[in-house]
């Protein structure tokens, strides 16, 4: 059986016919897929609605779809969870950002700590690697990828979540981690150095919970992607 790509973005999926004339969809269909009519394509609005769609006509400035048939993307996990993650190296924290996106995160949040080294992102190539991560992955939804933000700023931000749960490798005992009850929650990982003394005792000041993800020390990129699937399947 032939794959059927998919293809997430500002779709009116209530018409029966579809017409795109965004430069950049337009030339993946034709240049780089090179789509033919009649071959079909699923197309997601962003907000958990999808519609399977048949190409009817393409050339370089636009592309015309048939809907043949609806449906309602119901893969989300059933918490919202907001991942706030150290900067990293470029190529670590795309992939925080992908698996993440795999896993189902709902936002990501790039903070800046006392011992973060890396302070600079693209954040509009993130923004790219989780739609594309989103569309591979079934997904109904993108994750919102958030500017660079300071720790203490962060802090007061998820004071509005449910919970938040901070991982932390000086922590001896994992605490029960199964917070169903709470729909928006916020993970916390460090940067490669640790947390800062002063940062543990803002967190315990806020009332975040702290805990572990086992006995061996993690790689930040590790322990994100890690702390992000445990949370989103709850």
């Amino acid at each position: 059986m032939k794959k059927i790509h998919r293809f997430i973005g500002d779709f009116d999926l209530s018409d029966n016919k579809i017409v795109i004339i965004d430069r950049a969809l337009v030339k993946q269909f034709f240049k780089v897929l090179k789509f033919n009519s009649g071959e079909v394509v699923a197309l997601c609005d962003g907000k958990n609605n999808e519609a399977l769609c048949e190409i009817n006509y393409l050339d370089a400035k636009k592309i015309v779809l048939i809907v043949k048939s609806r449906l309602v993307v119901n893969i989300e996990s059933k918490i919202n969870v907001s991942l706030f993650c150290a900067v990293l190296k470029r190529e670590n924290f795309e992939m925080v950002v992908q698996k993440a996106t795999e896993v189902g995160v709902m936002e990501i949040i790039p903070i800046i700590t006392d011992r973060t080294i890396k302070q600079k992102l693209k954040i509009e190539r993130l923004k790219l690697i989780a739609k594309e991560a989103a569309e591979q992955s079934g997904r109904g939804v993108v994750p919102v990828i958030r500017d660079i933000t300071k720790f203490d700023k962060a802090i007061k931000d998820a004071k509005s979540l449910n919970a938040n749960i901070f991982f932390n490798t000086q922590v001896a005992k994992s605490e029960n981690l199964n917070i169903k009850t709470n729909k928006n929650v916020g993970i916390w990982i460090g940067p490669e150095g640790g947390w800062d003394d002063k940062e543990v005792q803002a967190i315990i000041r806020a009332n975040f919970a702290q805990n572990s993800l086992g006995k061996t020390i993690l790689r930040a990129e590790t322990a994100a992607i890690i702390a992000s699937y445990l949370m989103c399947n709850q």
